[in-house]
């Protein structure tokens, strides 16, 4: 245990029934271990030392019943006070106390409560009152205890809010996550959708081009051989006209002279020769030959059109 003047001291020696009296030892802290190693202990007494503060784990001593922190500097309680279920009697009495931990609302066994000469919040002074007597010290443990179950219920009932704040506000960034998601995919869908449907006009204009394209190379393929197949034809008939056109010349020369040596036979007195009968006889033949004749005919005809 530490003291003031640094000496060592047995706690057992101090011990007394279930009793442990450490006042008047000039305290800075608190000996917990060896406190834990004392569980008949129950009742302890730390008034009048120099604590200004209560270490952790001195709510593990849960086997206290009644403790005495009257008289020394502690400005504050554990946050975990409460743990101290079975404690029935605490004196708190001339410390530096201004409020008391949330904790404070489990010490449902607790009887009797001092908390004069504390610089406490005004609601929490006019809660406790004065404790003057043993009557006074017990309501203000009930109306303290009472008055930390509010505070209690009211700070449970603000981090129930706060959760259902945050669950509804992680819903509400869960559903504009979603809804942000769902976007995204509408938008990645339209846009491949829009790609598509680039891809299918430049596949439709790529197709169209080449049919165009491959028109073109055969209307060009097929172009050439219309003259060449039309001319093929025009040379022969221009030969053939010039050829029958020489005939016809010839016929006619034929004819002509046929016709003046006929005419010579029938109008003059060389009829009656034998040169003038094989004429005659000679011209009816070619004008019966020339009318039996089709091609000769057909020639006659066009060079007649022309």
């Amino acid at each position: 245990m530490a003291r003031g003047g640094g000496k060592g001291l047995s706690l057992k020696d101090k011990l007394d029934g279930n009793e442990l009296d450490l006042s008047l030892c000039n305290l800075n802290e608190v000996p917990v271990r060896e406190l834990a190693s004392l569980p008949k202990a129950t009742v302890l007494d730390l008034s009048c030392n120099n604590l200004m503060s209560l270490p952790s784990d001195f709510c593990s001593l849960m086997h206290l019943v009644k403790l005495d922190l009257s008289k020394n500097r502690l400005q504050q309680l554990p946050l975990d006070f409460g743990r101290l279920v079975n404690l029935q009697h605490l004196d708190l009495l001339n410390n530096r106390l201004v409020t008391l931990p949330v904790s404070f609302a489990q010490l449902k066994n607790l009887k009797w409560l001092d908390l004069k000469d504390n610089p406490l919040d005004p609601v929490l002074a006019k809660v406790a009152g004065d404790c003057l007597d043993e009557k006074q010290c017990k309501q203000a443990a009930v109306k303290v205890l009472q008055h930390m179950k509010a505070i209690q219920s009211e700070q449970d009932r603000q981090r129930q809010q706060k959760l259902q704040a945050e669950r509804e506000m992680e819903k509400k960034r869960e559903a504009e996550q979603r809804a942000k998601e769902a976007q995204e995919r509408e938008l990645r869908k339209r846009e491949k959708a829009e790609e598509k449907e680039r891809r299918r006009r430049e596949y439709d204009a790529q197709r169209a081009a080449k049919q165009e394209m491959e028109k073109k190379t055969k209307k060009e393929t097929v172009q050439p051989r219309k003259p060449a197949s039309s001319s093929r034809p025009t040379q022969p008939l221009r030969h053939r006209h010039s050829w029958s056109r020489s005939v016809l010349r010839v016929l006619l020369y034929v004819l002509l002279c046929v016709l003046l040596a006929l005419a010579a036979c029938k109008l003059t007195e060389l009829r009656r020769q034998p040169l003038c009968i094989s004429i005659s006889t000679l011209f009816e033949d070619v004008v019966a030959a020339l009318q039996n004749h089709k091609t000769l005919q057909n020639m006659l005809q066009q060079n007649s059109q022309q």
